[in-house]
């Protein structure tokens, strides 16, 4: 059973004050969004459609959680960005930051490529669980400790398409 956190037309709503925040902040600027997969696809999707800006759109995947409900610790890079961000105000679009561990590595990853920006835009936000601090311009919704699916988010590959965001109930 799943019970519902976040509706549609929440998600939507912030969605939307996002990409106006993020247009007028990254505004006259050469900006790259690297979504992380597959998580952040859905966000990414919708958030890209209200950045009224130019931008090159660009993605990478990383894993940590596998089939568990709880991150490995260990961070594996699976696809690396395709565009040359040297130089670039970099905007890394993800799905959940849960310890900090992937977006840690991620953010260093990718500063290693010299560009002139890196900056964090993330649908939820699970700051009591942070074990790395990470630096957070963009949040969608600070969501409490537990484990979410819907919207992108899965449990070993189901629940992505839900349309909104909820939490698995173990049944009674």
């Amino acid at each position: 059973m799943i019970e519902k956190v976040l509706s549609e037309k929440q998600i939507r709503e912030r969605i939307l004050e996002l990409g106006s925040e993020i247009s007028k902040d990254f505004s006259g600027k050469n900006m790259i969004i690297v979504s992380v997969l597959k998580g952040a696809f859905v966000f990414t999707s919708d958030l890209i459609r209200s950045i009224s800006i130019p931008f090159k759109l660009d993605f990478v995947q990383l894993f940590s959680y596998g089939a568990s409900k709880t991150s490995s610790g260990k961070v594996e890079m699976k696809k690396d960005t395709g565009i040359d961000i040297a130089g670039k105000n970099v905007l890394i679009v993800e799905d959940i930051i849960d310890v900090g561990y992937t977006l840690d590595f991620l953010l260093t990853h990718l500063r290693e490529k010299n560009p002139a920006s890196v900056d964090v835009c993330v649908l939820l936000d699970k700051v009591e669980r942070r074990k790395i601090e990470v630096p957070v311009r963009y949040r969608g919704f600070e969501v409490p400790d537990k484990f979410l699916v819907g919207y992108g988010l899965d449990f070993d590959e189901d629940f992505r398409g839900l349309p909104y965001i909820g939490e698995i109930k173990e049944k009674a």
